[in-house]
């Protein structure tokens, strides 16, 4: 498949002196024309393709709701015995991980190539289980331990903490799509002997334009989310028919391999919290675990475990590095499980986030979103099958979305095909918790959710159709933009409602 970027360099070489002159007389013009033009041009507003509010305000976004976090807990309604392991769980989950030796058994097997060396570190705001934070943590692991990385020129002290794809092989038509680690753990002092690992050319990925990126997904209320009946899916999917093909709106769900349909990451790629623990530890940390036991890199033997380090110190002994405690001395019952385990339990037994009480602009923003029809794709809420574990059993999961992918257009096409989900197919994102979210939309391109509604708007290019969106997203820009009696616009209404949940 060719790039959406490719375009054919024209060059004419056959003018005349005159020619060339007259060309260059004419361009002259119309750029002294364009610079008048722009500089007689009213500032770009934020309300995205409309062309203005007249003398009304812009919907503007008011910004993340301040700390404390309105997420973190766990359910109050957990048994005695699992609320007992909530600790240890939370101990693990935010564990930092070395490469051999280390304080404890478990916290080591990190690398050969990794993106970071702990969950929390990219899953931490607004609290632990969460996405990215204000403040990148990145710069305090990359060199950790003597390690000889540069930083990507992607990340930065206060930018949004990502991974990045690639989506072709080097030959720009083979697809790729897999997760390029940005550091390595060659010259750590806890990884003796392994100094061959390089990084990847972010560099120049970026001049062919053959690199995306993804920011981390948030895990509150995932536990609701596993256990949503399909039947409820794929009946909310085909309810309203009639008004979604007037709007444009289709969607379908990606499918695991059991042919069941998966709902986790950004692509719905994932089925379980299992999958999708196992997948980033050894993907985003290099830690091989019981479901996926192989390194993530075997190039080279002395980048392997297990590493020559001094006699009597904790390291892992081989593949995979995570292992239950099965293989060293007997423990207390709760630490029998392997880590992947450990992870499920932990996000299963956070409760949703705590979206503020309601004001009159947040309810009347509620009925502008379901009026333009923001919850025929984010759908409001579904109900968790029966489950043994009773907190988790028959609740209502407020999450905004249908689980479904959407055709979202090459304005947010990343090329990157998963599963069913083709490279500009994308899981409705749940919207619980977007309240105090610092960036938006799977490559964290914003920190302005009316930027982040904006960007949902794209044209087809003959490659990718135009996004299921637009019409929506047309609704929102032709919303009155009239004060009302709460002294806020339609579309303020909407993007305060947002900023409640």
């Amino acid at each position: 498949m060719r790039r959406i970027d490719d375009s054919p360099m024209q060059t004419n070489s056959g003018l005349s002196s005159r020619q060339r002159l007259s060309i260059f007389l004419t361009v002259a013009l119309l750029m002294a024309l364009s610079a008048t033009l722009l500089i007689s041009r009213p500032a770009t507003v934020a309300h995205g393709q409309s062309s203005g509010c007249g003398s009304n305000p812009c919907p503007t976004d008011p910004g993340p709701r301040p700390l404390p976090a309105d997420a973190g807990a766990f359910y109050s309604a957990l048994t005695t015995n699992q609320n007992a392991i909530t600790t240890r769980l939370t101990q693990i989950f935010t564990e930092v991980n070395f490469v051999a030796g280390g304080p404890l058994v478990k916290t080591v097997g990190l690398g050969p190539r990794f993106n970071s060396n702990s969950c929390n570190s990219c899953h931490a705001y607004p609290a632990v289980g969460g996405s990215s934070s204000p403040t990148n943590p990145l710069f305090g692991i990359y060199q950790l331990m003597g390690a000889t990385n540069t930083m990507p020129y992607f990340i930065t002290t206060n930018g949004p903490t990502m991974v990045a794809r690639f989506p072709y092989l080097s030959d720009g038509v083979t697809p790729d799509g897999s997760v390029h680690q940005m550091f390595t753990i060659s010259n750590r002092t806890d990884a003796p002997g392994c100094t061959q690992e390089v990084q990847p050319n972010f560099t120049q990925a970026q001049s062919t334009n053959d690199i995306i990126f993804r920011q981390v997904t948030p895990t509150y209320g995932v536990g609701l989310m596993e256990l949503i009946p399909e039947t409820s899916i794929l009946a909310n999917m085909n309810a309203n028919l009639p008004l979604k093909a007037t709007l444009g709106i289709t969607g379908h769900p990606n499918q695991s391999d059991d042919g069941t349909i998966a709902r986790f990451g950004w692509k719905a790629q994932h089925k379980s919290m299992i999958t999708f623990s196992g997948e980033a530890y050894t993907v985003e940390e290099g830690v091989s675990d019981e479901a996926f036991p192989s390194e993530n890199d075997e190039t080279y033997p002395t980048c392997l475990p297990p590493f020559p380090v001094a006699p009597g110190t904790n390291k892992t002994k081989g593949v995979p590095d995570d292992r239950n405690d099965t293989g060293e001395a007997p423990k207390v019952g709760v630490n029998f499980p392997g880590d992947l385990e450990r992870f499920s339990l932990f996000m299963r037994f956070l409760q949703p986030p705590t979206p503020v009480a309601p004001t009159t602009s947040t309810t009347n923003g509620l009925a502008v979103f379901n009026s333009v029809g923001c919850n025929l794709c984010h759908n409001v809420s579904f109900t968790s099958s029966p489950s043994s574990i009773a907190a988790l059993s028959n609740q209502t999961a407020t999450l905004y979305s249908d689980l479904l992918v959407h055709d979202m257009g090459p304005g947010l096409a990343d090329n990157v095909t998963q599963g069913a989900a083709s490279g500009d197919e994308f899981r409705t994102a749940p919207l619980w918790g977007i309240g105090q979210r610092q960036f938006f939309l799977h490559d964290a391109r914003t920190n302005n959710i009316v930027t982040a509604i904006e960007d949902h708007y794209s044209l087809g290019n003959g490659i990718y159709p135009a996004s299921e969106a637009n019409a929506v997203i047309t609704n929102f820009n032709n919303l009155p933009t009239t004060v009302g009696t709460d002294g806020n616009t339609q579309a303020q209404d909407l993007i305060n409602f947002l900023r409640s949940l």
